[in-house]
């Protein structure tokens, strides 16, 4: 699996909601990326989020950041204009119930 996380800060106070609005639009984009197996976005307080995103390889991990580049650059703009910085690599350990 590789795993893409990305932090926005600085962005509009009320940007989680902005992306809640818009979320079931970039669920199908992300649902239509091979490889893709999770997402998970983080309110991590006014103006800051952070996402998680996993696929099974570096492809998939590849294409969600310009899918979701391009999204937030067509929908979110207003909203969250600064890049985010990301780490991405490989998982190198996992745990589940």
């Amino acid at each position: 699996m590789y795993a893409v996380v990305r932090n926005y800060e600085d962005e509009a106070p009320d940007v989680v909601e902005q992306i809640r609005a818009r979320g079931d639009g970039f669920r199908e984009v992300l649902r239509g990326i091979d490889g893709f197996v999770a997402y998970y976005l983080i309110d991590a307080g006014p103006g800051r989020v952070t996402t998680v995103s996993v696929f099974s390889d570096r492809a998939g991990a590849e294409e969600s950041t310009r899918a979701g580049a391009k999204f937030v650059s067509d929908n979110l703009a207003g909203w969250a204009p600064n890049p985010p910085t990301v780490v991405q690599g490989e998982v190198a350990l996992d745990a589940f119930p």
